[in-house]
């Protein structure tokens, strides 16, 4: 297994606690304990008896000796985040406390990590390590003081497994999808999204009001495709509806820390003359966008300080206006959304990332309340194979230097299974959780644990299409197609044979299922790649696709078409 502990990593010290010697102490939690922490408790015992076939003793009464000793840090404690811990290591003591309703309970997901070896690795897939064998070789953990804050505040693999199974999410420390209080809820914080709908909808002031709306081509926009038409953002009832809007939100849901004032996810933004005065003077259309915003957020600030109002950067406002600041209660979302996936957005070689960088470092500097959200999958084909596995850890680590205290990692949320989900959502996850982890140890450590003796041509196959998307100088964005990833007839052959190894190689039918499973992609690939087909070859290859996606679950074909719909295509395509 690949060494990717981090909390206990490269700690030298004078004594340390064999995890073996654990087996007869008891877990301490207060009995005014909170659901989270009485979950973390509980959570310790579980699996702590998977490793040891041990099961400890809960207990309410504090000892000096011989416990784990689980809960709220104290105030007296130098960690003053929300989600921060410490493990206190002794020989015969340990302590796991956190702030606030998360940080105790992400404490002993980190402390089973780091010094159990545990691994959450899909919802159905924890890995423990069996310590109760006869040759089990016991963890030894340094004793000492142990400390972890969160990097991002705000952290979402996007994958509909971590919505559906929120338990799971939570071992991820993903903090934006459970609402269980024992999960530790999640965060206060909500993703920066489109909102101009909902502040001014169409259907309520449309008819009557036609002013408030965009002005495009010498007319008042009735489009409502992504969620339009655009509000004229410099009328000044426009301001004061939206500004009501959003506080009497804010009203009805006091726990809020942010609230979105951003948007339609359309470029038919106002022409008026009004907001194109402002719009040349600042050198973007973000002036007037973000001019409305900072309005909007003058008046939230005296009913709700503490409120943060968000806006996205994004299309055609991701440019920052060149005299304008967003107010202190302003957050800026930067969507990347035309990047180049293959490549690190930083890196120097690719050019087509060169603008981002540059609107980043803009907003960095008039900004202290950056979040991004960067995509990590082809939406226009869920399940094809998508070369982008060793951009997310540099790009995390992009994010992080340059000050971004959110991160919407967007995948296929919105349907089961795609082109390596399990993987990716693992990878994702502990990411954003600590972007120091090397992103290629956590890659080949998930593969040695989910597909055992396979993984090395689940390995190969990864390599193949990555370095192949390399050597043709490929620059694939988020809607790609198989060519523009770098697939070829040959290339799909090549990964046919490796997922035909891997099939071989797996040692039991757990493993070939999850090969079975990742092995969609090539199908999906021959489809679109193969032309010399016979009829009755492509009917065979679309029929044994079908039959895998129905099989592994898959409900999507991409982000706006139901796999059933896409089915329903591909067989007409046959007659």
């Amino acid at each position: 297994m690949s060494d990717t502990k981090t909390l206990f990593r490269n700690h030298l010290a004078d004594s340390h606690l064999l995890c073996s010697e654990i087996e007869d102490w008891q877990i301490y939690v207060s009995a005014q304990a909170g659901p989270s922490e009485q979950y973390a408790a509980e959570e310790f015992q579980y699996w702590f008896e998977k490793a040891y076939g041990n099961r400890l003793t809960l207990t309410n009464t504090k000892t000096g000796d011989g416990q784990i000793q689980i809960g709220l840090v104290e105030e007296s404690a130098d960690v003053d985040q929300s989600e921060a811990f410490q493990i206190e290591v002794a020989p015969d003591l340990v302590k796991i406390a956190g702030q606030g309703v998360r940080g105790t309970l992400y404490g002993v997901y980190q402390f089973l990590e780091d010094g159990l070896g545990v691994r959450f690795l899909t919802a159905d897939h924890t890995h423990v390590p069996n310590f109760a064998q006869p040759d089990g070789v016991s963890p030894r953990i340094p004793c000492g003081r142990f400390q972890y804050q969160p990097s991002f505040s705000f952290r979402w693999s996007y994958y509909k497994e971590c919505s559906d199974r929120p338990e799971f999410a939570a071992r991820l420390r993903v903090n934006t999808v459970a609402t269980e209080i024992k999960l530790g809820g999640k965060t206060p914080q909500n993703l920066i999204n489109h909102s101009f709908h909902s502040l001014l909808p169409f259907s309520q002031y449309g008819d009557d009001h036609l002013e408030f709306y965009a002005l495009v081509d010498g007319e008042r926009d009735r489009n409502t495709h992504g969620g339009g038409p655009q509000l004229c953002v410099t009328n000044p009832e426009v301001i004061r509806i939206a500004t009501e809007s959003v506080i009497r939100q804010l009203n009805a849901q006091p726990d809020l820390k942010n609230i979105s004032v951003s948007q339609a996810d359309t470029n038919r933004y106002c022409r008026c003359d009004n907001c194109e005065a402002i719009n040349q003077q600042q050198g973007t259309p973000m002036g007037s966008q973000l001019a409305f915003v900072n309005s909007v957020a003058e008046k939230v600030e005296l009913v709700h300080p503490a409120v943060k109002v968000g806006t996205l950067a994004y299309w055609y406002t991701r440019q920052a206006p060149k005299t304008t600041r967003p107010r202190q209660n302003v957050q800026v979302q930067l969507c990347s959304i035309e990047c180049c996936t293959l490549h690190a957005i930083d890196d120097p070689n690719c050019s087509k990332n060169h603008a981002f960088c540059q609107d980043m470092d803009q907003w960095g500097q008039i900004c202290d309340d950056i979040w991004v959200w960067n995509y990590n999958t082809n939406f226009k084909a869920y399940d094809l194979p998508f070369p982008n596995l060793r951009s997310i850890g540099p790009n995390v680590r992009y994010f992080l230097r340059n000050n971004a205290k959110g991160l919407f990692m967007q995948a296929n949320g919105n349907g089961n299974s795609g082109e390596l989900c399990d993987l990716r959502n693992h990878l994702i996850s502990r990411l954003i959780w600590d972007p120091t982890l090397d992103d290629r140890k956590v890659l080949e450590e998930f593969a040695d644990l989910h597909y055992r003796q396979a993984a090395p041509s689940m390995i190969d196959y990864i390599d193949l299409i990555h370095d192949n998307a390399e050597a043709t100088n490929r620059h694939p964005g988020c809607f790609p197609s198989a060519e523009e990833v770098g697939l070829t007839p040959e290339i799909v052959d090549r990964s046919f044979e490796y997922f035909d190894q891997a099939m071989a190689q797996a040692d039991n039918a757990t493993v070939r299922q999850r090969v079975e499973k990742a092995s969609i992609c090539v199908y999906r690939a021959r489809i679109e790649i193969s032309k010399d087909l016979t009829s009755s070859e492509r009917k065979d290859l679309i029929e044994q696709y079908i039959s895998l996606c129905q099989k592994h679950g898959q409900t999507r074909a991409s982000e706006h078409k139901e796999a059933t719909v896409f089915f329903d295509e591909l067989r007409s395509s046959l007659s």
